[in-house]
C-alpha cells in the first residue's frame, strides 16, 4: 500500500518536471530554427546571401509585384472563361 500512496504524488511531480523540461527544450529548438532570415527563405540559388535592409525590401517588393501580376493574369483568364460560359448558356426570363 505504501507504494500506491507515493504513486500519485510522484506522477504529479514527474508531470510538472517533464512539462518544464519539455517547454524549455521546445523554446530553445524553436529559437534556433527561427534564426533563418527572411532573405535566406526567399533567396534563389546562385544569388548573394547577404543583403542590406533596403536591398531585401526591394527584392521582396519585386517578388510581390510578380505574384500580383500572376494573380491578375489568373483572374483575367477565369473572367474570360466565365463570360464564355455565360454567353453560351440560354437566357432565362
Amino acid at each position: 500500500m505504501s507504494q500506491r500512496d507515493g504513486f500519485g504524488r510522484g506522477f504529479v511531480i514527474g508531470s510538472i518536471v517533464g512539462g518544464v523540461i519539455g517547454g524549455v527544450l521546445g523554446a530553445l529548438l524553436t529559437n534556433r530554427s527561427g534564426q533563418e532570415s527572411v532573405e535566406e527563405k526567399f533567396i534563389e540559388p546562385g544569388q548573394q546571401m547577404k543583403f542590406t535592409t533596403e536591398e531585401s525590401m526591394e527584392m521582396a517588393r519585386h517578388n510581390l509585384e510578380d505574384k500580383i501580376a500572376q494573380l491578375n493574369s489568373a483572374i483575367d483568364e477565369v473572367r474570360q472563361q466565365l463570360e464564355t460560359v455565360n454567353s453560351n448558356s440560354p437566357e432565362q426570363d
